[in-house]
């Protein structure tokens, strides 16, 4: 009976013992694994693209927005406040100079074209008989010279008088715009219609006056619309305001160019106008996009031993896709294009479009 107690004994002791044995090794294991973290380095590396700074031709070309009209072209507007009895034209019809779009009511209260149009009738009949006169020695010359005089005042009063209620074109061309119905009051003060040359069109549009010294007359153009972009017009700039629009403050300028066979372009259309401004050769150039801002200036970052920079540069002029550096970058200097939104001095780069 003793022997088996010892026996026992012996084996839970030698089972505390290996148990003892299991925990010093596992508590002696966690300051080397705790050394191995503390000799661990970690490098932050980050991928970008990167470009050569070299010098090339830098073309300068700006795209404005302007709206068409015919070379020639005309609003057409009454004289008196009258009620338009006749619309004799339609758009898209073509007119000659001195043709009648429009009639008036010739015996409203605004106009005077009866009391005119007798007087000149009777003042017709008096010269017609003083020249029969005339002819027979009835009447002396200067008894003639009165009525023909008489004559011609009634005349030009009828024929002022009449223009105002036959409104006359002042061009040839095309109707391109009626903005009154029949029976409306003509207002003095509102176009009625436009009539316009569209041969020949011209492109009207507005610059800042930092882009004025820029532009010059003859220096060319193109023209299109942006709901046909692939149809393009070559023109000319033929003016350049001399003031500014005092509301504005931009300038006029005006493009004219041919329209199309089939007069595709219309007065009243937008339209968006490119003009090559400038060309700088030799002018060292970088993507526009490679450009951040740091504080209030322009920079890029350089790459230098694998390593990324902080570098401010001063910007000249720009095409919207790449931009001359006037200082802060030479020939030969390697800029992030890609990436550069996560580096900051010193960070470790790796090229990946080399």
């Amino acid at each position: 009976m003793k022997q088996i107690l010892n026996s026992s004994i012996s084996k839970i002791f030698g089972v505390l013992m290996l148990i003892t044995l299991f925990v010093v090794q596992a508590c002696g294991e966690k300051p080397k694994e705790t050394d191995a973290k503390d000799k661990t380095i970690y490098t932050d590396t980050i991928s970008v693209e990167a470009q050569i700074v070299e010098p090339k031709e830098l073309a300068l070309s700006k795209s404005f927005s302007g709206s068409l009209e015919g070379e020639e072209q005309a609003n057409i507007i009454a004289k008196i406040p009258e009620t338009i009895t006749k619309i004799r034209v339609k758009v898209g019809d073509y007119v000659k100079s001195g043709s009648i779009l429009f009639e008036l009511d010739k015996g409203g209260a605004a106009s005077q074209f009866y009391q005119a149009q007798a007087a000149f009738l009777n003042a017709e009949k008096n010269y017609q008989r003083m020249q029969n006169l005339l002819k027979e020695g009835a009447v002396s010359q200067q008894a003639f010279d009165g009525v023909q005089t008489q004559y011609e005042v009634a005349k030009a009063n009828f024929d002022a008088a009449r223009s105002t209620v036959e409104i006359t074109s002042p061009l040839s061309g095309v109707v391109t715009a009626i903005n009154v119905n029949l029976g409306d009051l003509a207002n003095p003060q509102l176009p009625m219609a436009t009539v316009a040359n569209i041969g020949r069109m011209k492109a009207v549009f507005n610059v800042g006056e930092s882009d004025v010294p820029s532009f010059f007359v003859g220096q060319q153009t193109k023209i299109y619309s942006e709901m046909n972009p692939d149809m393009i017009q070559t023109g000319k700039i033929t003016q350049l305001s001399k003031s500014a629009n005092i509301q504005s403050r931009t300038f006029e300028i005006q493009s004219t160019f041919s329209n199309t066979q089939d007069r595709w372009f219309k007065p009243g259309m937008f339209c968006r106008v490119a003009v090559d401004m400038k060309s700088k050769k030799d002018a060292l150039t970088i993507p526009l996009s490679a450009v951040v801002k740091s504080g209030n200036a322009d920079a890029v970052y350089i790459i230098n031993d694998s390593k990324s920079y902080l570098k401010t540069i001063t910007l000249g002029l720009s095409d919207g896709k790449n931009v001359e550096v006037i200082s802060g970058l030479k020939s030969g200097d390697k800029i992030v294009t890609l990436g550069m939104n996560n580096l900051k001095d010193g960070t470790v780069v790796v090229i990946s479009n080399k």
